[in-house]
């Protein structure tokens, strides 16, 4: 991942404990809807305690981390190193022994959010959910999301919004449905999008593709919870929001091109925020780049 510009997550008890600490911050980012995002890199000796926090925190080590230990009464955990998933729930104090390298990626879950998953995800009273501790275990399928779709996409470019948001979503419907108590087992399948709703989701989309778009964007012009709109999108339509969005800014790029407008004016209004960023999209959707594009407009019949 790139180094990105840095956002503003002051409040939240373990991000603030670590930039405090001077911790080495190389990326954060709001995702929205209570969600943040943190990757650290940190190498040092020390105690970090994390005094009754205000969040939910899932942590992933990228790399390293393997000689950390979280202090459990009078004895240790150790971590398994790159890949150990911490799962930290808001209220429960925790400390951990730090000893060499790691680098690690934090999602944070506010307390509304999470009872708004419970609520949205299965039906039931967020006042009997709980999340659970777990200092480390492994999951593939929580470490996948972090890794291959939170990871690699740049937290803040506009376009890549909707599947940064939605990434964070699934992260945390998958919380709630697997690592609860008193919660259901399963995610559970919804219907599609009537036809409708459907229709008017496209039109906001046409209407908006030279602004940012997220997950909950989408959602609430559906009426839905970004959970249930994201699973009923895809029932609907055989695709994600995200590669929807996407192929729609493609599309309304090839329009601009075919109309003679500059490569820098058409990634604007495509709601790209660099024309790099709109010339790697653009021909890893096409195979070809704006510009071979562009000429391929003006050859002579």
């Amino acid at each position: 991942m790139e180094l990105l510009t840095m956002k503003n997550l002051t409040g939240l008890t373990v991000h603030d404990h670590l930039a405090n600490a001077a911790v080495p911050l190389r990326a954060s980012a709001s995702f929205g809807h209570g969600l943040a995002g943190a990757l650290w890199d940190r190498d040092e000796a020390a105690i970090s305690r994390y005094e009754t926090p205000s969040h939910h925190t899932l942590s992933l080590y990228v790399s390293g981390g393997v000689s950390f230990r979280r202090r459990l009464g009078d004895g240790y955990m150790t971590s398994f190193g790159a890949g150990s998933l911490c799962l930290m729930p808001e209220g429960l104090t925790s400390e951990w022994e730090v000893s060499g390298p790691v680098q690690m990626l934090h999602l944070y879950v506010s307390k509304a959010a999470f009872q708004r998953a419970v609520v949205e995800t299965t039906g039931a009273d967020p006042a009997h959910v709980t999340l659970r501790e777990v200092p480390y275990f492994q999951d593939p399928t929580l470490e996948t999301v972090m890794r291959q779709i939170m990871l690699p996409l740049n937290w803040d470019e506009p376009a890549e919004r909707v599947a940064v948001s939605h990434g964070a979503q699934t992260l945390l419907a998958y919380l709630v449905s697997r690592m609860t108590e008193h919660g259901p087992r399963a995610l559970q399948a919804r219907g599609g999008l009537p036809a409708a709703v459907l229709r008017r989701l496209q039109g906001f989309v046409e209407a908006h593709l030279d602004q940012p778009l997220s997950i909950g964007d989408l959602a609430t012009c559906a009426n839905l919870s970004p959970y249930h709109f994201a699973r009923a999108f895809k029932r609907s339509t055989g695709e994600s929001p995200h590669a929807y969005v996407l192929r729609r800014r493609i599309g309304k790029a090839k329009e601009a091109l075919a109309a003679g407008r500059s490569l820098a004016e058409t990634a604007s209004l495509c709601g790209f925020s660099s024309q790099s960023h709109f010339t790697e999209r653009f021909r890893a959707q096409t195979g070809v780049t704006p510009g071979q594009f562009w000429r391929s407009t003006r050859l002579p019949d």
